[in-house]
């Protein structure tokens, strides 16, 4: 059974994922539960990225939702995170 007070976050981009609208989709239109709907739907990634180019775009979100947040602070969290997450597993190991 699963524990349902654990987070779980997009496993490209770190979103979390806290409603039914965030999740992305697998190839049948089921309900991916690794990903996000901005970073996968029907099956796919919807970005051919590296994991750099994901922190690029993913800061500014990462700003607004911590006011005051430095970019360059935020970069070295993702850069620390990221490749924890699976897509970025796969590609950096």
């Amino acid at each position: 059974m699963e524990n349902q007070n654990v987070k779980r976050f997009c496993q490209s981009c770190g979103m979390p994922l806290q409603n039914e609208a965030d999740y992305g989709t697998e190839a049948g239109g089921a309900r991916s539960e690794e990903y996000c709907t901005y970073c996968y739907q029907n099956g796919g990634f919807t970005a051919d990225c590296t994991m750099d180019e994901m922190i690029d775009f993913c800061i500014r979100f990462e700003q607004q939702q911590n006011p005051g947040l430095d970019a360059e602070d935020a970069r070295r969290a993702m850069r620390a995170w990221y490749p924890t997450l699976k897509r970025w597993k796969q590609t950096q190991g």
